[in-house]
């Protein structure tokens, strides 16, 4: 197994402490806060840990604050209600003892009712774009050192953006962005982990949607960019080892706060999940941090 995909699943295998609390760690890299998708699947697995006989159907997340990377992460959970249909579960996320973030979510049983979805994008497929040997070879270079070092990074995702050439330009540009996403390597067949993975990649470049028609992006040196919170929203099986195309959109951006929302489509159309976001997306002097003494 590829070694990103192997450290994911092992940071999503929270240590047992006690009834309800759970202990979840960090992979070792280089970022100075821990990365918001982390959080989620952590505090998705802790709360599955606690309904064995039900599949998430939505979750309702808050960032408090910007995680320790070198700390572990406690994961309480709040049994909140078991009814006949429908489990209620709340988590919250401990370090340095305060509360980082704080998530609901609700779990329903297999009932039989009506079905429509919406039509996904015609773009092309991720056979079609350049893979990320592609990318690293002939797109790179052209991209800013933010973005490069971004998608340098081994990740245990890997993305085909469609609309990659907006990182190149600053003209205003629709707040619409889509990108085809799978595992670097097999799951295995649990529908959880396929679950809580697609809730780790969920927060992957969302936020940015609503920077687009600004010509600017999260790796911009003049934003300062910071998930506020996340909702998730699981709609048909999938598998997250398969590609699926993550199409976001941004209809709202103000008081330095972006809106953006996201459909996930496998590739012959069949809608598994949506998701909705606010983060921040506040001005700051991109030379700030050279006026610091």
């Amino acid at each position: 197994m590829e070694k990103p995909v192997q450290s994911l699943l092992e940071i999503l295998d929270l240590e047992t402490l006690e009834v309800n609390l759970f202990r979840g760690y960090s992979p070792k890299d280089t970022f100075t806060r821990v990365f918001g998708g982390q959080v989620i699947g952590q505090a998705l697995v802790a709360a599955y840990r606690t309904v064995p006989d039900r599949q998430c159907h939505s979750l309702h997340a808050y960032f408090l604050l910007g995680g320790d990377p070198k700390a572990p992460i406690i994961y309480e959970v709040d049994r909140i209600r078991d009814g006949g249909s429908f489990t209620t579960r709340w988590v919250k996320a401990i370090q340095h003892g305060e509360a980082i973030f704080s998530m609901g979510v609700s779990f329903h049983k297999v009932e039989d009712g009506y079905e429509h979805q919406a039509e996904m994008p015609k773009v092309p497929m991720p056979e079609q774009l350049a893979s990320e040997k592609d990318i690293r070879e002939k797109v790179m270079p052209m991209l800013p050192e933010a973005v490069r070092k971004y998608y340098e990074r081994p990740r245990p995702i890997e993305m085909r953006p469609v609309e990659y050439m907006r990182y190149l330009s600053k003209d205003y540009r629709e707040p619409k962005f889509n990108v085809w996403m799978k595992s670097i390597a097999p799951l295995p067949d649990d529908p959880v982990i396929h679950r809580c993975v697609l809730a780790y990649a969920s927060d992957m470049g969302l936020l940015d949607a609503s920077l687009i028609p600004h010509g600017r992006s999260v790796f911009s040196r003049s934003i300062q960019p910071a998930s506020l919170d996340h909702a998730l929203w699981f709609h048909r099986p999938f598998r997250a080892d398969e590609w699926i195309l993550y199409s976001q959109d941004s209809p709202n951006a103000n008081n330095a706060r972006g809106f953006s929302r996201g459909q996930f489509f496998t590739r012959d159309g069949t809608l598994v999940a949506s998701v909705a976001q606010e983060g921040l997306i506040r001005k700051k002097d991109p030379n700030f941090e050279k006026k610091k003494p």
